[in-house]
């Protein structure tokens, strides 16, 4: 009997013609954003979000700091929200980030934020939210309905909006064309799902995902991922800091995913993917670099900002099979719901 396509699975193949409809139909209003925050020149800036949406915040926040030397910092909504407190922001940007725009502790703190003196900008999937109506400027992600409780298409599409605006920003042309390219690209990363990570991660109860720079925010929304959608116990970590304390716990066999881009950070991921292996665990690497972990088929891309975004495509593939595998319904996680509106 053939098993019922998940809404998860429609959803993450739907990732390539909703990036291709974000840079068509959401063009304009990056580049007017990019263009407003050159104009502002922060001195800094600050993510508001939840979830896989601060995940997506991290990824900017190391393309922020990478390309324009842009600092980011999270800030935590309650901030505003329940404490109340103004902050300086006199000369920053703030870019909040909710698929929804609903919760009401982001929409505080970014109201909050423009009170403070920041430039705000929302990246949302609803232009008509209580989010975008606080925020000066409005990124609409064009992902399309989103009905399976874990996000997939709206954590790429927001992250693919955020590095376009700061590509445009920077007039980064090589970034530019590489991010133009992602629709094809990410079509084919649908198509991998990692069936040797699977057979490996089997029935163990846990298992770590490591990345560095841009992917480390790509590990912890993996980890997020097996969570939510598999009842699987994941923890995130850089790959600079996973041999402080946590590689303890490893035994023979534990699972370990690994994500790496080609970027500068490479060869130091694949080596500590090495080292962990030689401790017995079973260590799998989206790199060719490592010679005792497994390397993992990967869609590269042309630029290493891009890469991790085909990344997490593949990713998506991989734990939605891993998931109906365990007979668990990915589109229907227990005690979870598709919007959550925090105080």
């Amino acid at each position: 009997m053939q098993q019922e396509t998940t809404q998860m699975r429609r959803e993450i193949e739907e990732i390539p013609t909703a990036v291709e409809r974000l840079l068509t139909q959401g063009g304009a209003a990056i580049s007017d954003a990019a263009a407003a925050a050159a104009g502002h020149d922060p001195a800094f800036a600050i993510t508001v979000a939840r979830g896989s949406s601060d995940h997506a915040c991290t990824y900017l926040k190391y393309a922020s700091e990478l390309l324009l030397g842009l600092p980011v910092a999270s800030v935590g909504p309650s901030v505003a929200s329940i404490y109340g407190a103004p902050l300086k922001l006199a000369r920053s940007l703030c870019i909040a980030v909710s698929q929804s725009g609903k919760s009401p502790d982001i929409v505080e703190l970014a109201c909050a934020a423009t009170r403070d003196g920041a430039l705000t900008m929302a990246i949302t999937n609803d232009s008509a939210s209580p989010l975008a109506e606080v925020c000066g400027h409005t990124l609409d992600i064009h992902a399309g309905p989103e009905r399976s409780v874990a996000a997939t298409k709206t954590f790429v599409t927001s992250a693919v909006a955020g590095l376009m605006l700061l590509a445009e920003w920077k007039g980064d042309k090589d970034l530019v064309a590489a991010i133009r390219a992602l629709p094809d690209l990410l079509d084919g990363a649908t198509r991998i799902d990692w069936p040797e990570v699977r057979e490996a991660i089997g029935s163990a109860p846990s298992l770590y995902t490591l990345g560095r720079g841009p992917v480390w925010a790509i590990s912890n929304e993996a980890a997020l991922k097996f969570k939510e959608t598999c009842q699987l116990h994941a923890e995130s970590y850089s790959s600079a800091e996973v041999l402080h304390g946590p590689v303890s716990i490893v035994g023979e066999g534990f699972p370990v995913l690994c994500f790496a881009a080609a970027d500068a950070a490479e060869s130091a991921v694949t080596g500590i993917a090495d080292q962990i292996a030689e401790k017995g665990a079973r260590v799998f690497v989206t790199s060719r670099q490592a010679s005792l972990a497994s390397a993992i088929d990967t869609v590269r891309t042309a630029h290493p900002l891009t890469d991790p975004i085909s990344l997490i495509v593949s990713f998506y593939s991989m734990v939605e099979r891993f998931a109906t595998s365990r007979g668990i319904d990915p589109d229907a996680p227990r005690h979870l719901k598709k919007v959550t509106e925090t105080l």
